[in-house]
């Protein structure tokens, strides 16, 4: 079995971390009764609204299919409203989810704060923040070997 490199224990622990931390965050909103991607597309809708469903696909870490479900569900629950502008459909909040995701932002942004600032110094979450950044930036143009 060949060994494991740095980058591929980096990259592990990075999704080991992501996953438990959406998960505490899944469990942190359920006060609100929000999920973390619930939260990330009303925080996206609220900063940029109206926008249209595409739009806001390339600002989440949600699927196409699986932002139509959820529009669909925030619709629903009177979070969210879709308007017909001519051709084009925009989604904004309705005052119901202005008032939730108002609630909402303080306490989940501490509790994700508190994630790196518990145990970092701030010259360490500075340089992380912009390792993470470099990697995200190079990842957006990364290409797949060719087989």
């Amino acid at each position: 079995m060949r060994k494991h490199t740095l980058g591929s224990l980096t990259w592990l622990r990075m999704m080991r971390f992501t996953n438990q931390s959406n998960q505490l965050s899944n469990d942190f909103l359920k006060r609100f009764d929000l999920t973390t991607a619930q939260f990330d597309v009303l925080i996206q809708i609220k900063t940029y609204a109206p926008l249209t469903q595409s739009a806001l696909a390339e600002k989440v870490t949600v699927t196409q299919g699986g932002i139509s479900r959820m529009l669909a569900r925030l619709e629903k629950d009177g979070l969210i409203e879709r308007k017909q502008n001519w051709k084009t459909k925009t989604i904004s909040l309705t005052q119901k989810g202005e008032q939730i995701i108002d609630a909402a932002t303080p306490s989940q942004l501490h509790f994700q704060s508190s994630f790196f600032e518990d145990v970092l110094t701030e010259e360490e979450l500075k340089s992380l923040y912009t390792l993470m950044s470099k990697i995200e930036k190079h990842s957006r143009v990364k290409k797949l070997p060719q087989a």
